[in-house]
């Protein structure tokens, strides 16, 4: 790879370093906040928000703080539709959580992090709580150990966080090649292991039902 090549790559990759900073709990950011987050050169800083607004994925406010741009709708929206599954698989996401009482999600693999696709609320007062788009490195917690090549299911305790277990099947297409990672999550106090073995039986069959359907909203 030539230099100039590798700079550019190297542009590209500080560029959504500093978007990544931007998050639901910080939506604003001062310049030299921002500076201090991603730990650039300000004139590196000033550069690659100057780039990101001229595509309109950062915008200055009249108070100078940097927030997110209105580029970014486009993307949501883009990234929504591309991401929206078929309703027999949230169907089976829904049965799921039913049947097992506690939150059912999907998972697929993003280079080196998990990200979850799709997430269905189990009935009860205390469960756990996610967000679509929520990102896990990849071996963290069951799903995250499924998408990095576990052999068939997974169980985890204390992640994501303390007092949170989770069992992970895979979700293969019709090659048999590993698609997604299906996971129930809740309170490690109801995954004892009567109920860990239960719910693995449940996600297989759940697993073999999404694989049957398929995750494609439309063809090409």
């Amino acid at each position: 790879m030539k230099a100039d090549e590798d700079g550019s790559v190297r542009s590209v990759l500080r560029a959504f370093d500093l978007l990544a900073l931007f998050t639901e709990h910080r939506r604003t950011w001062a310049v030299k906040d921002l500076t201090t987050a991603s730990g650039l050169a300000k004139t590196t800083v000033l550069r690659l928000v100057a780039t990101c607004e001229q595509r309109g994925l950062l915008w200055t406010r009249p108070d100078g703080r940097i927030t997110v741009g209105p580029g970014m709708l486009r993307w949501a929206q883009l990234a929504h539709t591309a991401w929206q599954l078929p309703e027999p698989v949230r169907q089976v996401l829904r049965d799921l959580a039913l049947e097992c009482r506690e939150t059912v999600n999907l998972y697929v693999r993003s280079t080196s992090v998990l990200v979850c696709v799709a997430q269905q609320e189990g009935p009860l007062a205390i469960r756990h709580v996610g967000r679509v788009g929520d990102e896990l490195p990849l071996g963290f917690g069951a799903a995250g150990r499924v998408l990095d090549g576990a052999e068939g299911a997974a169980v985890s305790h204390g992640e994501p966080e303390a007092g949170a277990s989770s069992v992970a099947a895979p979700v293969h297409d019709g090659d048999g090649r590993l698609l997604a990672a299906l996971a129930i999550t809740g309170p490690s106090s109801r995954f004892g292991p009567g109920e860990v073995a239960a719910f693995t039986e449940a996600l297989a069959a759940a697993s073999v039902r999404i694989s049957q359907i398929g995750l494609a909203t439309r063809t090409e």
